[in-house]
């Protein structure tokens, strides 16, 4: 049984359609990451898969249980970890968590409680004041809160936005954790690193879906060659070979150009006069993640604008 199956999904808030004819697969224990620029459509769609909004259009079942017709059910089996901190920070961490263990009704509170404090690290924090906390504990306050009552699906929205490198690391050992434990994990983000963690991608822009599969196969579908230049005043000549006719994207990395286009046949043929030009070489790279990300970007529209 797939853990999110929906086809056609269609929300519009006014004269504005902000998700526009999305389907997505998920299966049970896969850790798919959600990619899209802001105001693709991200949020909007985790809140119709969880049941906090009814789609206009489409359908679908997630954890089984009808989108439509069984909201409540897939809130009871779903933890949603929104965007912004949304516990109380003139409660203590136990205080937090002791609130929700209540709205769940698991009895005894206490004992859910203690044994979430620990295995998320937190019983020698579990008094201090959820507001004194640093991001990297706030987020893992707010994922104790979400696994609490044993979902079977975790949706995550961008949650690691502020946190240090460290933190970010630590909380995805600890998603792929339980994800080996059999938890679906459904997650967006803007880090091209958290994508590469995650079993498959999808990626939505401005409404629309665009892509999906694992990330080499994202990046092998899109199509786009990369070539490294390397030599002397780059930063001047960034401007000049994005100008040149077969390129798509010129973006620096540390002592290189990294040039890319969608017709390799024009890309090499624009790249070819500057490789002879004193000092300066030209290789084939890799295309990346991100290449692709800012590409995808570059060919969407925005629906709100």
């Amino acid at each position: 049984m797939h853990a999110i199956d929906v086809q056609g999904l269609v929300k519009r808030f006014g004269d504005k359609t902000v998700v526009d004819n999305v389907s997505m697969k998920v299966e049970a224990g896969e850790i798919v990451g959600f990619l899209g620029p802001n105001g693709s459509g991200k949020t909007t769609t985790i809140r119709m898969m969880c049941g906090l909004l009814t789609p206009d259009e489409g359908e679908g079942r997630v954890l089984g249980f009808d989108l439509r017709k069984e909201p409540l059910k897939i809130k009871r089996e779903v933890g949603y970890m929104t965007q912004r901190f949304s516990f109380y920070e003139d409660l203590t961490i136990a205080e937090n968590l002791d609130f929700v263990a209540r709205l769940y009704d698991l009895r005894p509170a206490r004992e859910h409680v203690d044994r979430t404090l620990e295995d998320l690290g937190l019983t020698s924090r579990r008094n201090q004041l959820a507001g004194t906390l640093s991001g990297g504990w706030k987020q893992r306050l707010a994922l104790a809160a979400c696994i609490m009552h044993h979902p079977k699906l975790l949706l995550l929205d961008e949650p690691t936005a502020g946190v240090d490198p460290k933190a970010r690391r630590d909380f995805w050992d600890e998603i792929h954790r339980l994800a080996a434990d059999g938890l679906t994990v459904l997650v967006s983000t803007h880090y091209m690193d958290e994508a590469e963690r995650c079993h498959r991608i999808s990626y939505i822009s401005y409404g629309k879906m665009l892509a999906g599969g694992t990330v080499s196969e994202v990046v092998r579908d899109a199509g786009l060659t990369t070539f490294f230049v390397e030599g002397p005043g780059l930063e001047r000549m960034a401007g000049e070979i994005a100008a040149l006719p077969g390129v798509d994207q010129v973006a620096p990395f540390g002592a290189t150009l990294h040039v890319v286009g969608s017709d390799e046949n024009a890309l090499r043929k624009a790249l070819a006069e500057i490789e002879t030009r004193p000092g300066m070489t030209v290789t084939r790279g890799e295309t990346s993640l991100e290449d692709v990300f800012i590409q995808f970007m570059a060919q969407s529209t925005d629906n709100m604008a």
